[in-house]
């Protein structure tokens, strides 16, 4: 079996154990390295190998991935709700982080050497079970947040108007600027916490503080980041989600190989 070239883990980054959250009150905050701030395009180097070492599994995920967007689209149209079409793909982009943990078990399991199966991703959420089904969830409240929001913006645009560009485009804007602010607050609680969860036995809590302090301590590179994955799942729109297909096993391992650079441990890891 083809490993990866080099792991993550094994590149030279700038070590800090200074926090950018230094007491939260709540939960201790796991140090975080500090980034290049193109460091994202060496994870996707490393996704592409392990797309290519996988490609089963990754083909099986990513077709999952495309088939939920393409329901919720289709189901969207069918109501008629056609200005609430992109705030629903924005909460597939809300449960993205949940549902790729099988993604980042693949890359785990490459890392310690051993052959990734679809049986041993699937059972990835079961390791800190109670804390990743509280992820869940509470992704799922700022999901059916925004959605409430979304319905909210719906309801402003008069009845009689036809769902022309030109008459639905100050909604369409508003739609996308409270998105944006809503996608910018996900991805702060969301860029390494589940792959944190995956790994590691710590509370929701924990996991959500350290992701906003590497987030936080490193702007640059996961403003480039989330640029990146921005245009991902642009190209995944306008391809009809079959992008995706591709698009997103490759984020999945990209975030997995992320956290490992990013995240400190107390000692060094061992993938043997």
């Amino acid at each position: 079996m083809s490993q990866n070239a080099e792991p993550a883990s094994s590149t030279h980054i700038e070590e800090s154990e200074e926090n950018a959250i230094t007491t939260s009150g709540i939960a201790r905050v796991i140090p975080a390295a500090k980034l290049d701030k193109f460091a994202c395009f060496k994870w996707i180097a490393l996704a592409i190998n392990d797309f290519k070492n996988a490609k089963l599994i990754s083909f099986t995920y990513g077709l999952i991935f495309t088939l939920i967007p393409i329901g919720i689209f289709f189901l969207v149209e069918a109501s008629g709700w056609y200005l609430v079409i992109f705030p629903a793909m924005i909460s597939f982009m809300l449960l993205g982080p949940y549902l790729a943990a099988g993604l980042y078990d693949v890359s785990w399991q490459f890392e310690k050497k051993h052959k990734p199966s679809l049986r041993h991703s699937l059972k990835a959420m079961s390791r800190n079970a109670v804390n990743e089904w509280a992820f869940g969830v509470l992704l799922m409240v700022l999901m059916i947040f925004w959605l409430r929001v979304a319905s909210i913006i719906h309801a402003l645009y008069p009845s009689y108007l036809e769902p022309t560009f030109v008459n639905i485009w100050p909604f369409l804007v508003l739609g996308t600027v409270v998105g944006a602010g809503f996608s910018a607050l996900v991805f702060f609680i969301s860029a390494f916490t589940q792959p944190i969860l995956l790994e590691r036995k710590v509370d929701l809590a924990t996991a959500v503080l350290t992701s906003m302090n590497a987030v936080w301590k490193n702007k640059t590179a996961c403003f480039i980041w989330g640029a990146v994955i921005l245009f991902s799942v642009f190209l995944g729109f306008i391809t009809f989600f079959v992008a995706f297909i591709v698009i997103m096993p490759l984020l999945g391992y990209a975030t997995w190989h992320g956290y490992i650079e990013t995240i400190h441990t107390k000692r060094k890891r061992k993938f043997e």
